[in-house]
This record gives C-alpha cells, sequence and structure tokens, in this order.
C-alpha cells in the first residue's frame, strides 16, 4: 500500500485490500512459508483451469486488467488487480461472466454458508472487481462466480455471487479507512513530538558530535557514526533520529541491535528522554536493574521491542495450530470480545511480554499475534537485525500495512557485526536425523506415495555424505536436484499440515528456501563437518544486504570498532562494484583544522571520506580518552597457535607482574567519580582452551594467584554478578575474546588498572574461513587474509579494550602480548588509542615499564 496522508489518497491491489486485516490472523492463515507453497500450488490449479476454459468457451479472456477510485470516509482507494477469467455473453447467459479461481485444502463439497464464512476474502475480491467494472461502464450487464478447487483433488465447486456477497467490500472499506486515520493521528503525534536531551550534561565532545551527526544524515543516505563504550552512542542516536523524524524527514525509526541486552538500553534511554510523572507506558519486556518504573513513564513516541516469537508462547511448545485453541468464536471475534485493539489505540497500555501473554491466554489467541497486529501503529520498532537482513524473519516487519523503506530511517548498532549475521542469516544446516524424522511423519498421515519416496531418496543422500571441507560438484549437483524435486513435489502435493506436527511441518516448509538457495547470487559452500550434518554456508551476504540497505530513506551505521572503512562499506555491500561509487584511493585530510580539537565527518583513519554521495562518516570526539591508555607490545612471545605452548611460562610470569603492579595501585585515586580498581587485572585470550592452558601454568608457577576464568553463562544478569564476585576475590579474570564477557559487559571500567591480551584472536582455521579466503579472489592474498582473519581478529581486541576506559578520569594500563601486535599488518588494524606504546623484548624492560610513573 502507497498512501498520501496530506492528499488522503492510497493505492493498493486489489489482493492486497480484499485480504487487508487490523487484527490477527488465523494459524495456518497461508503466511510465512506455508504462503509459498499456496502460492505454488494456486498457480498450478489456475493454469490448468486456463486451458479447460479456452477449449470450452471461445472468447473467454484471462488476466484482464481493472483499476479503478473508490471515495470511501474521505479518503480517495485507487484499486488495480486482474481478473483471472472473463467469459463473454452467450444466448443462453446473456451477462458476462468474472470469474475467479480460489484453491483450497478443504474437502468440497461443502455448504456455501461455511465457504463464504471461511473465506470472506475471496469474496471481497470478486466484489472489488464488480464494483470496479460496474464503475467504469454502468450499462455492462456482468456478473460473478468465484470457483473453489480442492487443492488435492481437483474437485470444483462453483459459487454465484449474490448481492448479499458486497457485505465483505464495505468492510474492506471500513478496515483500510481506519488504517489510514491512525496513520493520519501518527503523523500528527510526531510532529507534537518533545523530548529531552538522553544527557544531564553533555561532556566534553558530545555537542559538536551530535551536530556533525545530524548534519551528515540530513545530507547523505548512509552514515557511518564511530563512536568508543562509553560516549552515549545511544543517546546520540536517538536525539537525531527523533528530530528527523519530529522535522517530517521519516516517518518510522527501526533500531536494530545484535542482543537483546542492547535493545533493553535503547528501550531505558528512550524512557529517561520522554519519561513524564503520567502513567503508564511500560515498554521494557524484561526490567533490569536501573530500569525507569512503569509508573512514572510516558512515552509521547510510540514504541515496541519486538521480542523472539518463542518468547510469546503460553507454553514451552505452543505450536499456533488451530487445535491449539479450539474455539467456537472466530479469532476476530475473540480479538474484539477481549479489547485487544487497545494495544495499538492507546500508547498507554502495558507492552511487556507479561502483558501480552496474559491477554493471549485470556483471549486463546497466539500472544505474538498481538504484536504483530500493533507494530504496524509504532513509530519506532526495536528489535534483532533478523527481521531486516534475515529472510526467513523479515516479514514480520516487511508485510505489515504501510511500511515504506524509503520513509523510514535505519539503526545498525555494534554494525561491525552485520556482515557476519547478514551471512549466517543465509545460512542452513540440514541433519539427517530430522529427514528421518520427516518421513516417518509423512507415513504417519499417509502422504502420497511419489512424496515419500522422494523425501526417501533425500534421507538417503544425507546419510551418504561423508565429512568434508567441501561437496564435490557431482555431489553438491545430486543435492540440489534432489532439493528441487522435493520443492516441486511439495507444490503439487496437498498435505494436511494440521495434522503434521509443529517442527515437522517446519522442516518441509524450508524445502522451498533450500532449493532457492542454490540460485542465489552469493559465494557460498556445500560442506559437512561431521557424518549426518550437511552445511549450506552463505560465505558473502554484501549482495544482497546492499541492496536491503539503499532502499531505506537513511541508514546509520553505530559501532566503536568498524575496521577499515573500505572494508566495512565493501562488506556491507556499499563499496565499488555493489553500490557503483568508488572509495577514493588517497582520501584528502579533514579541512577543519587540527583533527585532535574536533570532532569532524570523518572516517576511521580520522580523514574525511565520503563515498559517493550516499555515504559518509563521523567520528566522535572524545578528548577526555587522550593518554587514558599505556600501551606495551610484549614482543617476547609468539603467541600462534604451533608456538605458544613454547612461551606459557612468560604469559604466565607477566600475568603474576601484571597483577603486582595493580595491586600496588589498590584503592588509589584511579578513577575519582568512578568505580575504583579493585587489584583485580584481567587477561584476554583467543580462546577458552588457551586460557585453561595457562591458568594450568600459572597454578605451577604461581600457586598464590586467584584465577577466575569466565563461565559459560547466559543472560547478562548472571554475567554481570560473576563479574562483580570475580573482581571481589579474585587476583585475575580471565576472559575471552569475542565473548559476551568481553564485549557486552560495561562494568570493568575504572575498576581494572592493568589488562594483558594475549594474542589476536584470529578465526579459527577451517572450512569455511578457507573457502571464503578463496572467495576474495579479486583482492591480493595479503588483503583477502586482513578481509578474512586479521580485521576480526583485531576488532575482538579493540573491543575488549574499549570497555576499560568508558568514562573521563578512568584509565588502563595494557600489555599487547604476540610479536604480530607490532607487525604493520596488524598494528594499522588497532584502534588509534592503542597504536602507540613501548616494546618489551627482556624481563628488565617488563619491569622498567611497569614501574613508571603514569597518569595511573
Amino acid at each position: 500500500m502507497e498512501f498520501d496522508l496530506d492528499q488522503r489518497t492510497a493505492s493498493l491491489s486489489i489482493g492486497e485490500f480484499s485480504a487487508f486485516l487490523i487484527g490477527p490472523r488465523e494459524p495456518g492463515d497461508g503466511s510465512g512459508a506455508q504462503g509459498l507453497w499456496r502460492a505454488q500450488l494456486g498457480t498450478r490449479w489456475h493454469q490448468e483451469l486456463r486451458a479447460t476454459t479456452t477449449s470450452s468457451t471461445p472468447g473467454a479472456t484471462f488476466e484482464v486488467p481493472v483499476t479503478g477510485r473508490v471515495f470511501h470516509a474521505g479518503w480517495t482507494l485507487t484499486l488495480t488487480g486482474r481478473i483471472d477469467q472473463l467469459l463473454p455473453p452467450t444466448p443462453a447467459s446473456p451477462a458476462a461472466i468474472l470469474r475467479e479461481i480460489k484453491t483450497t485444502l478443504d474437502p468440497i463439497p461443502a455448504p456455501e454458508e461455511d465457504l463464504r464464512a471461511a473465506h470472506p476474502d475471496y469474496f471481497a475480491q470478486l466484489a472489488t472487481y464488480l464494483t470496479l467494472r460496474r464503475i467504469a461502464d454502468p450499462a455492462e450487464k456482468i456478473r460473478g462466480e468465484l470457483v473453489f478447487v480442492e487443492a488435492g483433488s481437483g474437485l470444483i465447486q462453483t459459487i454465484a455471487f449474490t448481492t448479499a456477497d458486497e457485505a465483505p467490500f464495505r468492510v474492506q472499506l471500513e478496515r483500510v479507512a481506519e488504517f489510514l486515520n491512525l496513520r493520519l493521528r501518527a503523523r500528527e503525534r510526531l510532529r507534537n513530538l518533545s523530548f529531552r536531551s538522553a544527557f544531564a550534561e553533555l561532556r566534553e565532545g558530545q555537542q559538536t558530535t551530535q551536530a556533525d551527526l545530524a548534519a551528515a544524515l540530513a545530507s547523505h543516505q548512509h552514515v557511518l557514526f564511530t563512536a568508543p563504550t562509553g560516549f552515549g552512542k545511544t543517546g546520540a542516536l536517538l536525539e537525531c533520529a527523533l528530530g528527523a523524524m519530529k522535522a517530517g524527514r521519516y516517518s518510522r525509526l527501526l533500531y536494530l541491535t545484535s542482543k537483546a541486552t542492547g535493545q533493553l538500553q535503547v528501550l531505558r534511554t528512550l524512557e529517561s528522554m520522554t519519561a513524564a510523572p503520567n502513567p503508564v507506558c511500560h515498554l521494557l519486556s524484561d526490567k533490569p536493574a536501573g530500569a525507569v518504573s512503569s509508573e512514572t513513564v510516558k512515552t509521547p513516541v510510540s514504541t515496541w521491542h519486538v521480542r523472539p516469537k518463542h518468547e510469546h508462547c503460553l507454553t514451552p511448545e505452543c505450536f499456533c495450530q488451530r487445535r491449539e485453541f479450539n474455539h467456537p468464536e472466530s479469532i476476530a471475534q475473540r480479538w474484539s470480545r477481549a479489547g485487544l485493539s487497545r494495544f495499538y489505540l492507546f500508547e498507554d497500555e502495558a507492552r511487556d511480554l507479561d502483558a501480552l501473554r496474559s491477554a493471549g491466554r485470556n483471549a486463546q489467541i497466539c500472544p505474538y499475534e498481538i504484536t504483530r497486529t500493533a507494530l504496524a501503529f509504532q513509530d519506532v520498532w526495536i528489535g534483532d537485525y533478523n527481521y531486516v537482513f534475515a529472510p526467513a524473519n523479515r516479514g514480520l516487519f516487511y508485510n505489515q500495512p504501510g511500511f515504506n523503506p524509503a520513509e523510514t530511517l535505519l539503526v545498525i548498532d555494534e554494525a561491525h557485526n552485520l556482515p557476519a549475521r547478514a551471512a549466517d542469516a543465509r545460512s542452513h544446516t540440514v541433519l539427517v536425523d530430522d529427514a528421518r524424522r520427516v518421513l516417518s511423519e509423512l507415513d504417519y498421515v499417509r502422504a502420497p506415495a511419489a512424496l515419500q519416496r522422494a523425501w526417501e531418496t533425500w534421507t538417503l543422500l544425507l546419510s551418504s555424505i561423508n565429512p568434508c571441507d567441501a561437496l564435490d560438484f557431482a555431489m553438491e549437483d545430486d543435492v540440489a536436484d534432489t532439493l528441487r524435486r522435493l520443492a516441486e513435489l511439495l507444490t503439487l502435493t496437498p498435505l494436511d499440515y494440521e495434522e503434521i506436527e509443529q517442527p515437522v511441518r517446519e522442516l518441509l516448509w524450508q524445502v522451498p528456501a533450500l532449493a532457492e538457495w542454490f540460485a542465489q547470487h552469493f559465494p557460498r559452500l556445500v560442506w559437512s563437518p561431521r557424518a549426518g550434518e550437511l552445511r549450506l554456508t552463505c560465505l558473502d551476504a554484501a549482495l544482497p544486504t546492499g541492496e536491503i540497505l539503499r532502499d531505506y530513506a537513511g541508514v546509520i551505521f553505530a559501532t566503536a570498532t568498524p575496521g577499515p572503512a573500505a572494508a566495512f562499506t565493501e562488506a556491507c555491500g556499499l563499496s565499488e562494484g555493489r553500490a557503483g561509487t568508488p572509495l577514493p584511493a588517497s582520501p584528502p585530510r579533514s579541512s577543519r583544522g587540527n583533527e585532535a580539537d574536533a570532532s569532524t565527518s570523518v572516517p576511521i583513519d580520522h580523514r574525511s571520506l565520503n563515498i559517493g554521495h550516499s555515504f559518509t562518516s563521523v567520528t566522535a570526539h572524545t578528548p577526555w580518552r587522550d593518554h587514558a591508555y599505556e600501551i606495551a607490545y610484549d614482543v617476547r612471545v609468539d603467541t600462534t597457535y604451533q608456538q605458544r605452548a613454547r612461551h606459557a611460562g612468560t604469559t604466565a610470569d607477566t600475568i603474576a607482574a601484571l597483577h603486582e603492579a595493580a595491586s600496588a595501585i589498590g584503592h588509589s585515586s584511579l578513577g575519582i567519580g568512578h568505580s575504583a580498581p579493585t587489584g583485580a587485572i584481567a587477561v584476554f585470550f583467543p580462546s577458552y582452551a588457551y586460557a585453561e592452558s595457562i591458568s594450568a601454568t600459572l597454578d605451577q608457577r604461581h600457586p598464590h594467584l586467584r584465577v577466575a576464568l569466565q563461565p559459560r553463562l547466559s543472560g547478562l544478569a548472571a554475567q554481570s554478578a560473576w563479574v562483580d564476585e570475580s573482581l571481589a576475590f579474585s587476583d585475575a579474570l580471565f576472559l575471552v575474546l569475542g565473548s559476551s564477557f568481553a564485549e557486552g559487559i560495561d562494568t570493568l571500567g575504572g575498576r581494572i588498572s592493568h589488562a594483558l591480551v594475549v594474542g589476536p584472536a584470529l578465526p579459527e582455521v577451517n572450512a569455511v574461513q578457507k573457502a571464503r579466503l578463496a572467495a576474495l579472489r579479486g583482492h591480493t592474498r595479503e588483503a583477502a587474509f586482513q578481509r578474512v582473519y586479521q580485521i576480526p581478529g583485531i576488532q575482538k581486541v579493540n573491543q575488549a579494550l574499549g570497555r576499560l576506559v568508558r568514562a573521563p578520569g578512568q584509565h588502563a594500563k595494557v600489555i599487547l602480548q604476540c610479536r604480530r601486535f607490532i607487525e604493520p599488518a596488524y598494528a594499522s588494524l588497532l584502534d588509534r588509542d592503542y597504536q602507540f606504546g613501548e616494546t618489551i623484548t627482556t624481563p628488565a624492560d617488563l619491569t622498567t615499564w611497569l614501574g613508571k610513573d603514569s597518569t595511573l
């Protein structure tokens, strides 16, 4: 649907108009993966009936275009579509026949009243065609027929259109007008939006950075915003976004993060900017410590935090099948009786998961349907990357009525994670055990023999695949051909999906996507890590990612560690050859003067960089970080996998010396106004195995030191509690680079005075990394190695160290232990705060450096 609120006009297809609904959908209504199957099946029967009509009715026409305008409730609707069949008048029937063909899984013949009740949208569609034809030519004699085709057998039941069947058309007019009026209300809400600054007191550099960010967004479609941890990035982004929405430049904000903890931070910040002593708009799905009380929050900007579907479920296995909610009333009747429209009509309605589950339980409606329905009327959508970049999940956003990326601002937080997440979203894992489960279920429901045989072939093929780094071409072709055959059979074979277990249904509906995967235009790898498991891995999703990003009116990429600008834009599909805008070979220096004295619209190498006219970057000005880190490079150690064991003793001794230096500081004046250092040190490792190995060595050489090795915990609260306890009762915290402890815990700033990074965290050498390296054939070997290994490895180092200094007055003394850290290829990827330091070549050098007076 496209609409102009000023002109009070809207245009949409007749199919969209007839199915338009503000409210819940019945389970199994043909949306999602099942919708693709239903559409393909419908195409087959349309083609067969067209051939039959062509031979039996001379002069019949097909796919006849129809367009017209309808005026209702002050709105002008332009409707367009194609009539399936138009049969000319005959002596026996002086009126032309307008015929629509629809497939159904239900057995026919069936009572006409049952079909009318089950498929009001079909009758609304036929009524719309008839209305538009009569508007165009009032003198035309025409009548309508709706032809139902039973998907499995091909049996046909024809229902003649009557005047009573015009009612669904009028219902649809009311629904569309209601939606447009609500969108008009939303625009007025944004025009009158009021919010306060996210910062009670601006730090030096914040005001200048915010002005630069707003200016960059006003003149460029894509903006890379680089700001260190602790800068207040979330607040700056929300101020910029809300201001632009109030000015009318965007109708909606999508704020995406890769972690739920980041989403909660956005909600807390938004609440602090809009809170007023009025009840009640509780936006938090979970309420962590420090969250604003729901009794004191009023949010004039309407916001929805989208949580995963499984978190909405009323039971651990609520599979949203019709039999799960066996109720004599229709879902629309239950929705109306329970008053669930309150979730989008009133901004002060509680929206937490408990409220959604309670409302869904009382109405016997899946709580996720409340989220799906209410989302269309929210100004701000907060959620995971998958709702935009994952083909399997993006329908929740993209199928919302009125959603238009061309009017939307997209904010991508922790954007350095986007390329990997986008590739993962286009990758699949296929298990032979799952295939056997489907085969058993197909036998149980007595599926047609041809489908069972084809699935048995698929199961045997999966069983025959041996572990390998890449399937040979012949085997890969067999996999692709078998999937294509299965997808075709599933299209032609009717199954009663309500009788099939939900997990099995999902596996069946996955087949068309798996078959289509082989036709996608991105580098891929088909391989098997172990017997019974097949991996379909997308190696680089830059092309589809870039296509998505260019659809949005504005995009802000926010991150502390984007890496080299050229590599980042290429990974997002926005560089030369993908966005059509070349990177300058040697970007000019900023003309705004001393780079250390001003926040400038510049890239991460602190030079101005505009990629064509669509991309620019802004780097936050943080003078309080100058000299906050004291860096040393310990080149006595080689942490490569082959050599690290030889240097385990040196690493253990360095940890002991570092802890002794930290203990000497103890509870000194470090971090006045912030948490004081505890005397414990942080040691970052590339892997758990490496950390465990050094812990064992440390036990032998320095048994008095107490080591806390990062546990495998999920949940921010549990992780933070472990950090607090370990800082109080341990001498050294062993953390893994790239983990949530190293990248997601913000409680280390000011509490850790000394840290050690034991080597860059290069990705493991495996089949996927080798294939990614080979896929970068257009790059030099050095550039390809940097993209695949060095950039991800050093990004993890930058992420970890960034959390040690999060506010003015905090400082950290850091050793980067590995010879590779002084090699230009690695050193150039370090953040500028970590690029200058002393080199340690002997134990004496270490002692001297640790004993030096410093800002600590």
